[in-house]
């Protein structure tokens, strides 16, 4: 028996028509972000019509509106569909990886590390490109990430959920420290960051985005390579391994899936907070717990909800923009409570 029993018998204890709604939810999800693309090439300091959108996507003749959407807003809004697919992700797999609906990006340290590596790279080494803060933002993200492994692996258990959800906790409050000690002792750097630290598309252009596409495709190619196992690993170590998966290998490529995927994230729009905590659930809540659903649909819904808090942040205080992190954050929290209250959200 091997791991596409276990995939198999998740599909089999829902009838046939649960498929049909995961199908409509996928694609009521590629609408959504449609929506929200449309609304962010639209929405900002000065409104443009719809029609004025799709005539400068499809003609661009060099007026003033042309300029604005093809030089602003749409590397903005392709940065904003990558990181968020990434966060979105990014929590998906890390829920999966620890079996704990509560787990986040930030739960196994990897946030933590690579906002730490920019603060490194502007701080001790004054280098303020987006290409450094990549580099170093993934750096921190695997030093991270290898530490927290190192620490959950040791011993006969092996790296188990408890010990991953401990061991990034540790690296977490260590990582963080760093980075605010080093924010703290440079003033010049702290006023560099603090609109960063945020989280905001505000500063996106289509060097942020060529620059992390590349990390992002990886690592999003590897956690949907991840599908079967995971669904695996969702009946326990033991259950997993009857059935042919290998526990420690998922983990570790799961891991490397999300290093790769919160370094890129983090290192383009800061450390957004409630996006990859709160999007898995709303897509097991739609889809259930098989991952070939959860993952397709928390990498539709979690840029789309990006998007859509960067447009608000750009309505509600206009013709100043509220940061989207803000915003994520003011609206996450009651959705997460809301779908944390639901029962049937409990578990992963």
């Amino acid at each position: 028996m091997t791991t596409e029993s276990a995939s198999a018998a998740l599909v089999r204890k829902s009838p046939r028509r649960r498929n049909s709604t995961r199908t409509l939810a996928v694609l009521g999800a590629v609408l959504l972000l449609l929506a929200a693309v449309m609304l962010s090439l639209a929405v900002g300091s000065r409104s443009l019509p719809l029609s004025t959108v799709v005539d400068a996507l499809l003609h661009d003749d060099g007026s003033t509106a042309s300029s604005v959407i093809w030089d602003v807003r749409v590397p903005r809004t392709l940065a904003g569909i990558a990181a968020g697919a990434a966060l979105g992700v990014a929590g998906a797999l890390i829920q999966a990886l620890t079996r704990n609906p509560l787990a986040d990006p930030g739960l196994l340290g990897i946030n933590a590390g690579a906002a730490a590596g920019v603060v490194v790279s502007i701080t001790v080494l004054g280098l303020t490109s987006l290409w450094a803060s990549v580099w170093f933002a993934m750096a921190g993200a695997v030093v991270a990430g290898l530490l927290v492994y190192a620490l959950a692996s040791g011993g006969r258990a092996g790296a188990t959920p408890e010990r991953l959800a401990l061991g990034g906790a540790v690296i977490a409050a260590v990582f963080t420290g760093i980075g605010q000690t080093l924010m703290l002792l440079d003033a010049q750097a702290l006023d560099q960051l603090r609109f960063w630290s945020v989280g905001s598309l505000a500063r996106a252009g289509s060097e942020t985005l060529t620059t992390i596409a590349p990390f992002v495709g990886v690592g999003l190619m590897l956690a949907l390579c991840l599908v079967r196992p995971l669904n695996a690993l969702a009946l326990g170590e033991d259950g997993a391994r009857a059935l042919g998966a290998h526990v420690d290998r998922t983990r570790f490529v799961g891991l490397l899936a999300v290093t790769l995927l919160c370094g890129a994230a983090t290192s383009a729009v800061g450390p957004l907070v409630f996006v990859g905590l709160a999007v898995p659930h709303m897509a097991r809540m739609i889809a259930g717990a098989d991952q070939r659903w959860t993952l397709p649909l928390s990498m539709l819904l979690a840029p789309a909800l990006l998007l859509l808090a960067d447009v608000l942040g750009r309505v509600v205080v206009r013709p100043d923009e509220l940061d989207a992190g803000v915003v994520t954050a003011v609206i996450g929290a009651p959705v997460f409570i809301a779908l944390v209250r639901h029962r049937r959200m409990v578990g992963v």
